[in-house]
């Protein structure tokens, strides 16, 4: 009897199947995906109800021809791809790729690699579900559509190598909209007054709150004056309790990680990049050596939006917390989670350890550093999320002082419940032992100067909530796309690791908003997630959705195409004049951003650095000298910041860069000093003063990640 032939698509998770399955299964992987549409043409006939074209890839051929010689040899071939849209469309290419007939296929689908879900999985096979390759095609198509449709638009009229996406250029403009809030900021100022006060040697502080029983607003104390007028009429005042009120409070567990907030968690807590997020998780899911046990699957499946926990996983994870944890810890049922994620996938499971006991620290010595930070993580709230809340006991006092009430709260943990394992931000703060009444002693009284704060720019893990709360995109784009807006260089992170838009993504941007605002416009988005979303359940045909938006895609495009012109999109005058040929310089836009070229191009090919223009940040001048013609450095500001250049320019180009210091000895050499550095590519990174003598890198930042790797 021949064997039947099981197709995964990693020899990772070939491998670890293999474990689980007898001698009567040969397992093979796929290496991905074996067919897609050609790299160097459109691939879809839109005259033809936009049917795409599926070629093989060259460096998937080799590995079809031996998939397409075992398929002869059996009589059953088990497709066991990811649960997934993605991982159903793998399979139906198998299918079709392979030339198998219905009847030799079965499809099984599971959340996790393990045992029971295997045997389970092979005992419920099913068909290949169209409906959800359908909405694979229909994502892989649109996006197809526009890239190759709207990129040669933005080659022509901006820069080569520019590209746009339907979610990518969305979330690029996330990010351009935030940083003109930020430069579009007017700054308040404002005052608080604090009190120091004193009761039996145990001191706190209160807060000002109201006057003359008027509330005081975060921005009712304007300046100084005010301030100092309040803290003359508190002179000589007595601060007497006049109201104190106590509350129970609880603070509820954390739900189970799904891939958005996965990602969110391990950027906040490990400083992870949803991209390595992912990476780290696949492996983890695929399987992992743990010695005599061979490959084990840690983790289910992680892409998913959905909240849901199995019935015997939540088991073993009650087991669990009553043995190894306390009974105390312990709800009496189960508690379960419902998404208000837009379309998740409510019979998915949640993130979570294949086997609760699998505890990180029994595995840490077979797992990669970053896996088993990564695992911890996954391991720890999944085990949070059913357990009981924690306690609070909070308090209230309010403080009388002539026409003035002064607040202070209190907050102890009474039953740390989930925190005992999972640590969230909770302060505990403990007041004195206070009664209504009480005269207390004020040490100190102070009025504190605040300005107000423009709104934060994003982080990866802040931009995937965004992109989460608008609908846009699902649990496997997310990380592909801010990998493209920073590959593509529309984004940047700076020193903080919070996203900046490039000239050149600001200008893409305002091209995409005034020309093509559907393409980014975040409710049409969010409305084409869900046709496709209905495509998978069966409720749409892909077709008609497709030419929904492409129609008036199209035709727009082509008045676009005769409309605009590069040179009014990307071209700027100036006053400075061409060295080689003397006519006007204008500023011009790049793909890497903005530069000087001589207006009588292509008769004049000249070209310089972004220098000496109007726009440009005053220079500021310096005590250092040119080492080229002895001439002043002054300091100028260009793509990647301010950096020392001659005052002669431009008969002398010298130019040299700014080291900032951070203060830090660098761990390596123990002489030299840690300054900051950009790479060609214009990304931070932190490296010892002493280069090349010596050579310590890190793409982390030291004073948040002082033991990280090397930098490549």
């Amino acid at each position: 009897m021949p064997k039947s032939l099981v197709i995964v698509e990693s020899p990772t998770k070939a491998k670890t199947i293999t474990k689980f399955l007898g001698q009567d299964f040969q397992v093979e992987s796929s290496f991905g995906h074996i067919r897609d549409l050609p790299e160097k043409k459109l691939g879809v006939d839109v005259a033809n109800d936009f049917q795409p074209e599926y070629v093989i890839p060259q460096k998937a051929a080799k590995q079809v021809k031996k998939l397409q010689n075992l398929t002869k040899k059996t009589n059953q071939v088990i497709l066991a791809t990811d649960e997934d849209r993605e991982g159903e469309a793998i399979a139906w290419h198998l299918a079709q790729a392979l030339n198998l007939p219905a009847e030799k296929i079965q499809r099984i689908a599971f959340h996790e690699i393990t045992k029971k879900a295997l045997e389970q999985a092979l005992s419920q096979p099913r068909k290949i579900n169209m409906d959800l390759v359908n909405a694979q095609q229909a994502r892989r198509i649109l996006d197809r559509l526009v890239g190759y449709k709207l990129s040669p638009f933005l080659w022509k009229k901006v820069a080569k190598g520019l590209s746009a996406g339907r979610v990518q250029s969305v979330a690029v403009r996330l990010v351009c909209e935030r940083e003109k809030e930020i430069q579009n900021f007017i700054k308040e100022e404002y005052w608080t007054i604090e009190a120091k006060l004193e009761k039996e040697k145990r001191d706190f502080i209160a807060q000002l709150i109201k006057e003359k029983n008027k509330t005081i607003k975060k921005l009712g104390i304007k300046n100084e004056k005010q301030a100092q007028e309040i803290l003359d009429n508190l002179k000589n005042a007595v601060y007497q309790v006049i109201a104190i009120e106590k509350k129970e409070i609880k603070k509820q567990p954390p739900t189970p990680f799904t891939t958005s907030t996965l990602q969110q968690e391990a950027a906040r807590k490990l400083g992870f990049s949803a991209k390595q997020t992912m990476m780290l998780a696949q492996r983890l899911y695929e399987g992992v050596e743990l010695g005599k046990q061979g490959a084990v699957g840690l983790i289910t499946y992680m892409r998913t939006d959905s909240l849901n926990l199995s019935n015997y996983s939540l088991d073993n994870i009650r087991d669990y917390i009553n043995d190894k944890i306390g009974k105390d810890y312990l709800p009496d049922q189960a508690k379960i989670y419902k998404t208000k994620s837009k379309g998740a996938q409510e019979a998915h499971e949640a993130i979570r350890p294949t086997d609760i006991n699998n505890e990180p620290e029994k595995i840490k010595n077979h797992l990669e550093p970053r896996q088993y930070k990564l695992y911890k993580l996954i391991w720890t709230r999944t085990l949070a999320c059913q357990m009981q809340p924690a306690v609070m006991d909070q308090t209230k006092v309010d403080i009388k002082a002539n026409d003035y009430i002064f607040r202070a709260n209190g907050q102890i943990i009474k039953f740390d419940g989930f925190l005992k394992i999972y640590k969230t931000a909770v302060k505990e703060n403990t007041l004195p032992d206070l009664k209504e009444k009480d005269e207390l002693n004020l040490i100190e009284l102070k009025n504190i100067q605040h300005f107000t704060q423009p709104p934060a720019r994003y982080s990866e893990a802040s931009l995937i909530k965004a992109l989460e709360e608008y609908g846009i995109g699902r649990p496997s784009t997310y990380a592909p796309t801010l990998s493209t807006i920073q590959d593509r260089n529309y984004v940047k992170k700076n020193e903080e690791k919070k996203l900046q838009p490039t000239e050149i993504g600001v200008l893409v941007n305002d091209l995409l908003v005034a020309h093509f605002p559907k393409i980014i416009d975040y409710n049409f988005t969010a409305q084409m997630e869900e046709n496709l979303d209905k495509i998978a359940e069966g409720k749409k045909e892909w077709m008609p959705v497709i030419e929904d938006f492409y129609d008036p895609f199209i035709d727009n495009l082509k008045i676009k195409e005769k409309e605009l012109t590069k040179k009014e999109l990307t071209e700027e005058k100036t006053d400075l004049v061409c060295e080689k040929c003397g006519s006007p310089l204008v500023i011009k836009m790049g793909r890497f951003g903005k530069f000087l070229a001589c207006s009588n191009y292509p008769e004049c090919k000249n070209t310089q650095p972004l220098f000496s223009t109007k726009e440009e940040i005053e220079a500021e001048e310096t005590k250092e000298t040119c080492a080229n013609c002895g001439g002043k450095l002054i300091i100028k500001t260009g793509r990647f910041g301010k950096f020392l250049a001659c005052s002669n320019y431009p008969k002398c180009k010298f130019t040299k860069p700014i080291q900032k210091t951070t203060g830090l000895k660098c761990p390596q050499c123990q002489t030299g000093e840690i300054v900051v550095k950009r790479s060609k590519r214009g990304k931070i990174f932190w490296a010892c003063n002493r280069y090349p003598d010596c050579d310590y890198a890190t793409w982390q930042n030291p004073k948040k990640e002082p033991n990280q790797k090397t930098a490549a």
